[in-house]
């Protein structure tokens, strides 16, 4: 759980570049400079975790017709923004991948338990299938 004086530096523009909610949270900020001296600012490379990793960390489910990924994130982690932790522990490039095959198997990260990913709300289990 995020504690509330944390929270608050969320809204707080310029605290951190990114909530801690966000898939680039803690993610290093490279400066890239032009030739001209402008500055450009941009996220570093985020390294996911070996997929056989995340299949001990998480539980399967089976993708129904109609699901998108945004509800996934809300089901699982009590947050549609955090579709991204389950795109993470799947073989997909594109997040809709998750959902287009009703009856398909995919993974999802306990909540805390995927190496790499910060803990988060809720998780896996209370409301899992």
């Amino acid at each position: 759980m995020i504690e509330p004086y944390e929270r608050a530096l969320d809204e707080v523009p310029g605290a951190h570049p990114y909530p801690r909610s966000s898939r680039y949270a803690g993610i290093g900020i490279g400066v890239y400079r032009a030739a001209d001296g402008t500055e450009v600012r941009y996220a570093k490379r985020r390294f996911l975790p070996p997929l056989a990793d995340a299949g001990e960390e998480s539980v399967p489910h089976v993708v129904s017709g109609g699901e998108r990924p945004d509800q996934l994130g809300q089901r699982y982690f009590g947050d549609p923004g955090q579709w991204w932790r389950i795109a993470d522990a799947n073989p997909v490039l594109d997040p809709r991948e998750l959902t287009d095959e009703p009856g398909a198997e995919i993974a999802v990260p306990l909540a805390g338990g995927f190496p790499g990913a910060p803990g988060g709300p809720g998780g896996p289990g209370v409301r899992n299938g």
